[in-house]
């Protein structure tokens, strides 16, 4: 029995429990995708893997599905996280969706010296990327952290390695494997915004023992084409794409 539906619920998910469905949850099996009594849906909530679960209780307002059997163990992907700083609404949206079909651990907006957007709606950003983990097959939904100022949070850097994409850097060849060899820590890949980073951050960048400043080939990419362009670099090397 396969469920052409995924859900993200934060309920627990075990055999035989039951699941009660929000009004929005409800409205989108029952009214938008037509599921019957006994339709099979895929339900995930970050902890418990996922499972097959069946409709009992379909209405307008609400419902409820009960688990039957886990059809994939819990998946958590790589200690990466992303830092990126917000563009147009559009294209955040487009870094945090594929930020999660990609494999991260963590989204976190910040506030670099030239970003234009001064505000984000976290709650926003964060329903998107549970969309994307419903669309790719992911069992993990990243958190997406409010926006920080990107001072503060590199005053304040432990030991995790930190994949600065410096645009300063474009052209030329780079070897991306010995660039990112070593050390297994943590890592984060960090984004800038559409105007760069100011001298001051760049200059406190290159000085971090922690960061690796790369360039991402010859031409330099938009923000949302450097997001996908790092974090597939790293998963290829030192991810789970390997």
């Amino acid at each position: 029995m396969n469920a052409k539906v995924r859900l993200y619920v934060d309920d627990p998910l075990g055999a035989g429990q039951p699941v009660a469905l929000e009004r929005e949850q409800a409205h989108y099996l029952f009214s938008v995708m037509r599921l019957p009594v006994g339709a099979p849906v895929a339900l995930f909530n970050g902890r418990d893997g996922e499972w097959l679960a069946e409709v009992v209780d379909a209405g307008k307002k609400g419902g409820t599905l009960t688990c039957v059997e886990q059809t994939r163990a819990q998946g958590t992907p790589p200690d990466l996280w992303l830092l990126f700083a917000p563009i147009k609404k559009a294209r955040t949206d487009f870094i945090v969706e594929k930020a999660v079909e990609l494999g991260v651990r963590r989204i976190v907006p910040v506030q670099t010296a030239f970003t234009n957007s001064e505000r984000i709606r976290q709650d926003r950003l964060q329903a998107h990327a549970v969309e994307a983990a419903e669309q790719c097959g992911a069992t993990f939904v990243p958190e997406v952290a409010e926006l920080q100022r990107l001072d503060r949070l590199l005053a304040g850097w432990d030991s995790r390695r930190l994949l600065f994409c410096d645009e300063a850097s474009a052209g030329g060849g780079t070897d991306y494997a010995a660039m990112l060899a070593g050390d297994p820590a943590p890592w984060a890949v960090l984004i800038g915004p559409e105007g760069g980073f100011s001298e001051a951050e760049r200059k406190k960048l290159h000085g971090m023992d922690q960061a690796t400043s790369i360039a991402l080939g010859p031409r330099i990419l938009r923000a949302d084409t450097a997001a996908v362009a790092a974090l597939t670099l790293w998963q290829a090397h030192c991810g789970d794409w390997k």
